[in-house]
């Protein structure tokens, strides 16, 4: 039985092994882990689906694997055989059918050899997603497989200077990373004799790199910015926490009101599908959350229909499960809008970038305290915060972002009505 990278999200693409918990000829049960994946989102176990013997491991620990690649085997009686078998073994195997003489005996039914398959991903025989990380033949005639054709693409490697170690020649995924020592040696930065630490990519950081260069280059922004008073809320949480055990934040109120904005104006509680605009009843809302490593967003689903009391729960259950990597990729998946607050480290404004297929993200900077103008024309200290709306020109037009703004200004300067 072939043991598959799986996929823990629509928008994950690969895994990295993280832990084995069983080696080569162990026996297995059902349900016994076998191995520990990170993706970029998160980290799971994953069990044995039927009994035997693990016959083979096809992926080490901190090997980065594709979805859907065979990580490794396990059969009844511990032995690999051809079917099972990865591409190289399979090649080397199957032995060409001799010419029967014309004058011989018809020969007796013989089951044709298995069919050599060719092309196909480093792990098995499972096809990852199709990319273009170049041709897998070179100039010279030299075979590059998949996997070493992507690492040379990110890494920068000239393939064309490398002897491959694999089978026939063929270029792998070692001699690639033999290679980038060496050029690391003749960098710019080692030759200006400057020390420094190279820190390889995780998964988590590859996907953020990703999706926000698509995000600024295909998603047009623009931006709103408004100053809101916090006088009234600050006051009201006073009072709440010195009556309830559980502590409310200024984002907790924030959260709460953003998705009640997005309910007042509905046109921007919407997504971005392509060929089409989807508009959502409810408001799922996106609290940015920092983890070693990069950023994710657990999302409060419905989180307008929730008590203030409820959404602060959630957000703090979420934001721990985030920074633990056990959030479920349903748990970080989707929602109508994003919070990103910057507060906490004395930012005063900021500009976040969309995530897609959001339309709407909205940036909050630190409470302080500014001097206004009085209605009597004296001069008077009130406490303040600036709030960006980043938006997706294709969903919102500036008039119905200026009205969510809007909206989400007077709830916060009326923080009552984040209790009803």
């Amino acid at each position: 039985m072939n043991v598959l990278m799986p996929q823990l999200g629509e928008t994950v693409t690969e895994g990295t092994i993280a832990k084995w918990y069983k080696s080569v000829g162990d026996t297995v049960a059902a349900g016994d882990v076998l191995f520990e994946i990170e993706t970029d989102k998160t980290s799971m176990e994953v069990p044995a689906l039927a009994g035997g013997i693990l016959a083979e491991i096809r992926a080490q620990k901190g090997q980065t694997v594709p979805v859907n690649a065979v990580v490794c085997v396990i059969t009844a009686d511990g032995k690999v055989s051809i079917e099972t078998a990865p591409a190289e073994i399979a090649t080397a195997t199957v032995a060409p059918a001799k010419a029967v003489p014309a004058a011989a005996p018809a020969p007796q039914p013989v089951a044709p050899p298995p069919a050599v398959k060719r092309d196909i991903d480093p792990f098995n025989s499972v096809q990852s997603p199709p990319k273009n990380f170049g041709k897998a033949t070179l100039p010279s005639g030299a075979k590059i497989t998949p996997l070493a054709r992507r690492l040379a693409a990110e890494a920068g490697v000239d393939l064309s200077t490398l002897q491959g170690s694999g089978p026939y020649g063929r270029i792998v995924a070692a001699d690639i990373k033999r290679a980038q020592p060496a050029q690391a040696a003749a960098s710019p930065a080692a030759a200006a004799g400057n020390a420094y630490r190279e820190i390889p990519l995780d998964g988590m950081r590859r996907t953020i790199a990703k999706r926000l260069v698509e995000s600024k280059q295909t998603v047009p922004h623009f931006y709103l910015s408004t100053d809101v008073s916090v006088e009234a809320l600050l006051a009201l949480r006073q009072q709440i926490n010195a009556l309830s055990p559980k502590r409310i934040s200024v984002n907790d109120f924030i959260v709460k009101a953003y998705a009640l904005a997005l309910q007042k104006v509905p046109a921007a509680n919407a997504i971005w599908a392509e060929d089409k605009l989807l508009q959502y009843e409810r408001s799922d809302i996106g609290v940015a959350v920092a983890i070693e490593g990069g950023l994710i967003t657990p999302v409060v689903r419905s989180a307008d229909v929730k008590s203030l009391a409820a959404v602060s729960a959630e957000i703090a259950d979420l934001a721990k499960r985030a920074r633990e990597r056990k959030l479920k990729p349903a748990e970080y998946q989707g929602g109508t809008g994003t919070v990103s607050n910057l507060g906490m480290y004395g930012i005063r404004q900021f500009s976040a970038i969309v995530n897609p297929p959001q339309a709407t993200i909205l940036a909050v900077g630190a409470a302080e305290r500014r001097p206004e103008e009085a209605a009597d024309g004296s001069i008077r200290f009130a406490s303040k915060l600036t709030v960006t709306l980043s938006v997706d020109h294709r969903v919102v037009d500036g008039a119905v972002a200026g009205e969510l703004l809007a909206a989400f200004r007077t709830l916060v300067e009326a923080p009552l009505s984040l209790l009803l």
